[in-house]
């Protein structure tokens, strides 16, 4: 089957714009996920429909064009590349970029509402093929650095890798993005785990890999549940924001931190996710200093909602904007100087220039 019989193309409004939609949040810079500045592309594993299989491919847009590109990467198809495979690739693409009807008009009544947003081009948050890669990711930025967030979605992507190629030899990380090497003339993808793979681990080979410390617990727990039955996912998917968020609550080692995370990953806007880094957004963007719990909360509803139920959204866009004013453009950096991207570093180098 010759390659260009094998790109699929999904349709996307008239405002879509790729670079926009993909380099706008930490997630695009944790692996799997590889952005291209020079090609403005996404490179990752996607899921075929059987769910344990992947494909690499890349996303692009071209110039002036209302679709985009999914072109796989591997010099030799899988031997069944279904129409049932195709749809899984496209929906995780839909997924990750909000392009669906609700998704456009989400969008247009953001804009309605801030329109610097539209001027910014800003409006979809990029996000995970899959709710469960959102919501472990989501676990990984919990009280660490940044760094130490890539490094552990790193490893959880080796441990994919040595699970389901077991013999093979690995992808490693250069400044030039995954390397691939060639096993039996087939192209290793190394994807996120699914909650089946990290599902049939024990805690220390998890832990002992990666060196997710309490996460681990954490995210076994949560992997073994969608394998039991007892988390369904298409309930987090379907549900109203009021019921979604106390559901996820109830789960062992979800804070408030985590569950705003993942409610703005599943299209729930109204709740900030506040850490150090929300703290020093505060400070350093709107001079809000020496902030106790209880009058943050005040000070981001007094910024924040009126672009209600978009806060999230307005918040983030602040954030880019924030960082773009000191390393530039996201989707120009190169791939050494994602781990960088923390206002803790900001304020590091602007201090030591003083």
């Amino acid at each position: 089957m010759e390659k260009k019989t094998r790109r699929m193309i999904v349709a996307v409004g008239e405002n879509f714009n790729l670079e926009n939609a993909v380099c706008n949040h930490g997630f695009f810079m944790m692996p799997p996920n590889l952005w291209i500045p020079t090609h403005k592309s996404l490179t990752r594993p996607l899921r075929l429909s059987n769910h344990s299989n992947s494909l690499n491919v890349s996303i692009t847009q071209p110039p002036n064009q209302q679709f985009l590109l999914i072109t796989p990467q591997q010099q030799h198809p899988p031997p069944h590349f279904s129409y049932h495979d195709r749809e899984a690739i496209r929906a995780q693409v839909v997924r990750m970029l909000r392009i669906s009807a609700k998704d456009e008009q989400m969008v247009e009544e953001f804009h309605r509402i801030h329109p610097d947003a539209k001027k910014f081009g800003f409006a979809r948050i990029f996000r995970s093929p899959t709710l469960f890669e959102d919501i472990v990711k989501s676990i990984l930025l919990c009280n660490c650095t940044w760094g130490r967030s890539l490094e552990m979605a790193e490893a959880l992507c080796d441990l994919q890798q040595h699970c389901g190629k077991k013999g093979s030899k690995r992808k490693r990380r250069s400044g030039d993005g995954w390397k691939a090497v060639e096993d039996d003339g087939r192209r290793i993808s190394r994807n996120f785990p699914s909650p089946k793979e990290i599902a049939c681990l024990d805690e220390e080979t998890l832990n002992g890999h990666c060196n997710l410390g309490y996460r681990a617990s954490i995210i076994l727990d949560v992997a073994r549940n969608i394998e039991n039955g007892s988390l369904n996912l298409g309930d987090l998917s379907d549900g109203d924001a009021s019921w979604v968020r106390q559901r996820l609550l109830k789960i062992k080692g979800f804070g408030p931190f985590t569950v705003a995370n993942i409610m703005m990953c599943l299209g729930f806007y109204q709740n900030i996710p506040v850490d150090t880094e929300t703290i020093k957004h505060l400070e350093e963007v709107h001079g809000k200093t020496g902030l106790s719990t209880k009058t943050q909360t005040q000070v981001i509803a007094e910024i924040y909602d009126k672009y209600d139920p978009f806060q999230c959204l307005a918040y983030w866009m602040e954030h880019v904007e924030y960082y773009e004013k000191r390393v530039g453009k996201l989707s120009e950096l190169p791939h050494s100087q994602y781990r960088n991207v923390t206002t803790t570093n900001f304020r590091f180098v602007i201090n030591s220039g003083n």
